[in-house]
């Protein structure tokens, strides 16, 4: 033990043995320490600049690290210069953590690099691949890790819908289909909801018939900031875009709109 912490230590058990009380170990003084806020900010399509900067805002710090997260993309280098050129204007320490790597190159572990960061953001691309990739990799036990420490998480397309249980994707071939997610959030997504033309009916399809949980609808340019699995914000970038809560009520489907207030 370090003096320094030993000499902390020390007197807190003092204190604690001199008002008649047992000296508290570092361990149950962690286990009664506050939960953090666990925070997502997801996108239906697009999140760019003004995204980034609300998540930002979202972390509390003055100047935020950021990591994106490309695996969808498969490591996209056009998507990684699109990420630094979003994040030029803003007042942000922006990070790139590939996923395609090799030990002679990757230094750091998983969560040396994520459990370090004040935000992740996850690309777009295939969310099929994405999660295989994290499972095999064990990137998806981290994010849960970073998740529960109050990093903010947050993403669109593949990168909103990885952190629901479930979702329509076009990870397949030929159509439109299902995937399972993380889970963090509980219950369905569906994003691009207004750009993709399949994705409204099949997600009211899939709802209506029982085989997809209700969940969110985010349109292109807007999005939902959830802290835990609860609403906090609805937000967008453009005027007409939308988010909606599916859900199935005495045997129809129905499509709430949350209007979301505009970010820049």
């Amino acid at each position: 033990m370090k003096r320094r912490k030993f000499l902390v230590s020390s007197a807190l058990g003092a204190a604690a043995i001199a008002l008649g009380r047992p000296p508290i170990s570092a361990r149950a003084r962690e286990a009664q320490a506050p939960a953090a806020t666990r925070k997502i900010l997801i996108a239906g399509g697009n999140f760019g600049e003004a995204f980034i900067r609300y998540m930002a805002t979202l972390t509390g710090k003055p100047r935020p690290r950021l990591c994106y997260l490309p695996t969808a993309s498969a490591d996209s280098q056009a998507g990684i210069i699109s990420w630094y050129r979003a994040c030029a204007p803003l007042n942000v320490t922006p990070f790139v953590q590939e996923s395609f790597i090799a030990s002679t190159r990757q230094t750091q572990s998983w969560e040396e690099v994520f459990l370090s960061m004040d935000g992740i953001v996850c690309s777009g691309g295939n969310t099929l691949n994405q999660q295989a990739i994290w499972k095999a990799q064990g990137i998806d036990v981290v994010l849960k890790q970073a998740w529960d420490r109050g990093i903010v998480l947050g993403g669109a397309s593949a990168g909103s819908l990885c952190w629901f249980e479930e979702g329509t994707t076009d990870s397949r071939p030929k159509e439109l289909s299902t995937v399972q997610g993380l889970g963090f959030i509980k219950g369905s997504h569906s994003p691009h909801y207004d750009r993709e033309p399949g994705r409204r009916p099949l997600y009211q399809k899939l709802i209506g018939s029982g085989q997809m949980k209700p969940g969110y609808a985010c349109d292109n340019d807007a999005g939902i900031f959830f802290e835990d699995n609860t609403v906090k914000r609805v937000v967008s970038t453009r005027a007409d875009a939308k988010v909606y809560y599916v859900s199935l009520v005495g045997g129809r489907v129905v499509e709430k709109v949350m209007e979301p207030e505009r970010i820049s």
